[in-house]
C-alpha cells in the first residue's frame, strides 16, 4: 500500500504506543502488530512502514479474511483520506494556525480500528488523565480477554468488540477502574451496538453524515458533546467536530495565542469555527503542537 510523500510514522506508531506495556499494540521501530477481533475471530494486524509504503497482514486465529475488506481498514487507520491538503491549501496564511501547518506538514489523525473502539476509549477517557484512561483500557483488555478467551496465538489481546463486552456486568467493569455511570455507560452501549440499535459499522462504511450520527449518540444516557467529537474523530475520520470543550485544545490554544490564561469553551469554539469543515483536523494540530 502507498503512503504519501508527507505521511508522518512517528505520530501514527506514537498514538498506538501509547500503553508502555503493549498488552494489545505492540510498536517495534516501524512496525505496529495490533490485536482485534476479526468477525468474532482473534487477529494480529500488523503494519510494516517504510518511507512510501505500508506492508500490511492480518493473520486470524480462524477463516483467512478477505484481502477487499483489509485494504480499507489499513486505510482507514492509518488516516489516507483526511483531507490535510484541503486545509493547508485553504489556511496555509492564517497568522496563528498558517505556521503551525508549515511546521507540522502532512498532519492526519490515526483511528481507531472500529467506531466502537472509538466510542468505547472516548467513555473510558471522560474527564480522568491520558495515564488513567490508559491504564483502565489495558484493564479492560486483560478483563475481556480472561472473560471470553480473546488473546490471538501470537500472544496478543484482542480489544473487545461490542459482542463479547456486552457479555460483561458491572462488578467486572468497576474492577477494572470504571466509575459505575461510566460501567452502566458502556454496557449499554456494547449492548446497543450488539443488538444493532446502533450501528456503528455500518455508518462508517455508508459515510452517514456526522451530523445524523452525532443526534444519535446524543440520545444516550452519558454520552455528552466531547465523547461524541471524538468519536466521530477516531472512529469515523469526521473532521468537523469542534472539541472546544477538551482541556489539552484549550491550553494548546493559550500557548499558540500568546494569552495568560487559556480561552474559555466559548471562546475556543468561536476560534475554531473559521476553520469548519476542519475544525476537529485543526484541533489535533493543536495536540500534536
Amino acid at each position: 500500500m502507498q503512503l504519501p510523500a508527507d505521511f508522518r510514522p512517528a505520530d501514527f506508531l506514537a498514538f498506538h504506543g501509547r500503553d508502555a506495556r503493549q498488552v494489545a499494540e505492540r510498536v517495534t521501530g516501524s512496525r505496529i502488530e495490533k490485536g482485534i477481533l476479526w468477525h468474532g475471530h482473534p487477529a494480529r494486524l500488523t503494519l510494516d512502514l517504510s518511507p512510501g509504503r505500508a506492508e500490511v497482514r492480518l493473520d486470524v486465529d480462524g477463516p483467512a479474511p478477505d484481502p477487499a475488506e483489509v485494504a480499507p481498514l489499513a486505510r482507514h487507520l492509518l488516516g489516507l483520506d483526511q483531507p490535510v491538503a484541503q486545509l493547508a491549501a485553504a489556511h496555509g496564511d492564517h497568522p496563528q494556525l498558517g505556521p503551525l501547518l508549515a511546521r507540522l506538514p502532512g498532519l492526519r489523525v490515526p483511528q481507531a480500528a472500529t467506531p466502537f473502539e472509538a466510542l468505547s476509549w472516548a467513555i473510558t477517557g471522560q474527564q480522568i488523565s491520558l495515564a488513567a484512561a490508559v491504564s483502565i483500557r489495558r484493564r479492560l483488555i486483560e478483563t475481556t480477554n480472561e472473560a471470553a478467551g480473546t488473546r490471538h496465538s501470537s500472544g496478543l489481546a484482542c480489544y473487545p468488540d461490542a459482542a463479547t463486552l456486552a457479555r460483561l456486568d458491572e462488578p467486572r467493569l468497576r474492577a477494572a477502574g470504571y466509575s459505575t455511570t461510566k460501567a452502566a455507560t458502556l454496557l449499554h452501549v456494547a449492548r446497543r451496538t450488539a443488538d444493532g440499535h446502533l450501528p456503528l459499522d455500518h455508518w462508517l462504511h455508508t459515510r452517514t453524515p456526522a451530523a445524523e450520527i452525532h443526534a444519535t449518540l446524543a440520545q444516550l444516557r452519558g454520552i455528552g458533546p466531547w465523547t461524541i467529537d471524538y468519536t466521530l474523530l477516531r472512529g469515523f475520520a469526521q473532521m468537523d467536530g469542534s472539541l472546544h470543550g477538551d482541556v489539552a485544545v484549550r491550553r494548546k490554544l493559550q500557548a499558540l495565542l500568546g494569552h495568560d490564561t487559556p480561552p474559555t469553551p466559548k471562546e475556543t469554539q468561536t476560534w475554531l469555527a473559521q476553520f469548519a469543515p476542519w475544525r476537529a483536523l485543526v484541533a489535533a494540530l493543536l495536540w500534536a503542537s
